[in-house]
């Protein structure tokens, strides 16, 4: 079971130096940035990015046009995206409660935020996920795969309890599909600098 209150609290801890970190990651990373071109280009009406952290997704998002906001259970992480993007509106929530009315969303983003969320869960945040987007409405999942999973008690100096799952493309696939929602494309790309490779998935509501 996925203890998001410890998660939140762990990034409480980290949001600072996180931000500091990762604040150009995206666009260092073409393959990654070219998902979510892609996205923009396709994605019609407002969108979310769901588990935006500090907004480094949320910026390629707004830079490239779309009507995006940002949703995060961390308020540390979300004071610093505030203060990156300060035209975007930002709202802490969760994955499974978005806040937002039945079919409202043109699109839904969760950019490295399932890899805290335990297999068991997924269907749950699918579920929401599939409530909240509009018909037709479009989904990009970015996490990373493989058979590992990753425990951190101490990052940037700082005590912390982040556990980072592995999910497979396959796995993730056939829950959106349970969920009502229709995978459309997969990238795999091996690491770069990373412990593991990473997926992006699109899909269709």
């Amino acid at each position: 079971m996925t203890d998001y209150a410890r998660t939140a609290a762990s990034y409480d801890l980290i949001a600072a130096d996180y931000a500091d970190h990762a604040l150009h990651e995206v666009d260092s990373k073409p393959l990654d940035r070219s998902m979510l071109t892609a996205f923009a280009e396709l994605v019609s009406g407002r969108v979310a990015d769901v588990g935006c952290g500090t907004g480094n997704g949320t910026a390629v998002l707004h830079r490239l046009g779309v009507d995006v906001f940002g949703i995060d259970l961390s308020a540390e992480m979300l004071a610093h995206a505030r203060r990156q993007l300060p035209d975007v509106h930002f709202t802490q929530g969760s994955m499974t409660d978005l806040n937002t009315a039945d079919a409202s969303l043109g699109g839904i983003v969760a950019w490295y935020s399932i890899i805290h969320t335990a297999p068991e869960d997924l269907p749950a945040v699918f579920a929401e996920f599939r409530r909240a987007l509009a018909p037709g409405g479009l989904i990009l999942l970015a996490f990373q795969t493989g058979a590992d999973t990753l425990h951190l008690t101490e990052a940037y100096d700082r005590a912390i309890d982040l556990t980072f799952l592995r999910h497979t493309p396959e796995d993730v696939a056939d829950r959106l599909t349970d969920a009502g929602l229709t995978p459309h494309a997969t990238l795999v790309r091996q690491p770069e600098g990373e412990r593991s490779p990473h997926a992006f998935l699109l899909a269709r509501g």
